[in-house]
């Protein structure tokens, strides 16, 4: 049995258990109908070149040749790394496999010069919540609260050359309602998407 990490992209055909392993999770726990397009929209919100170098990064992780985990990481800034789509297959959990795949998105953003990490997960996701927590990223919500009053639970991390260092963003309250926290979760989202495609444009233009 070997295990290798491999740079890879959304597009690739062996990412497709990836793609598929996170619709099935997604619209499993939350519904399909629980954001325009269900999982499958959201996955592909993004361009593809967002997780490619020099801005990010797509790595699957195969066991003796099939993918059973993986995950990438896109620009937020020029210290900040977003995590995203991270997935282990669900046979083969409690084995480790997304923690190697975590670190190993740390250590490629760092090397690309990030400082930060910062990640996502929903409040129906538990095991994601302690995987975070155990890999030492700090909850930038209240965990004593309902995580269902902020719908998406928030997390950061300092790596690289800033690794160990405490973090000092603010710990936002929760929401009054499950409406009130969706519509402040879209509008987050919304403003983070502009910034994130204007960075991506911006690296375009001068790379042109």
């Amino acid at each position: 049995m070997t295990d290798i990490v491999v740079r890879s992209s959304l597009l690739d055909p062996a990412a497709q258990p990836l793609i598929d392993g996170l619709v099935s999770e997604y619209d499993g726990r939350y519904g399909a109908a629980s954001r325009p397009g269900g999982a499958r929209a959201e996955i592909f919100r993004y361009p593809v070149s967002l997780f490619s170098h020099p801005l990010g990064d797509f790595l699957l992780l195969q066991r003796d040749g099939q993918t059973v985990a993986g995950g990438a990481f896109m620009s937020h800034d020029d210290e900040t790394a977003e995590m995203k789509r991270i997935w282990t297959h669900p046979h083969l959990r409690r084995q480790g496999l997304a923690r190697a795949i975590v670190l190993a998105l740390e250590e490629s953003a760092a090397r690309l010069g990030y400082t930060r990490s910062y990640l996502s997960t929903g409040f129906r996701q538990p095991e994601a919540v302690a995987l975070y927590l155990s890999l030492g990223y700090r909850p930038l919500f209240d965990t004593s609260a309902d995580p269902s009053l902020y719908r998406s639970l928030p997390f950061e991390k300092h790596i690289g050359e800033r690794a160990g260092q405490v973090g000092t963003t603010p710990i936002y309250p929760p929401a009054a309602s499950f409406e009130e926290a969706t519509a402040r979760v879209t509008a987050l989202k919304t403003g983070q998407e502009a910034k994130i495609r204007d960075r991506l444009a911006s690296h375009d233009a001068s790379a042109a």
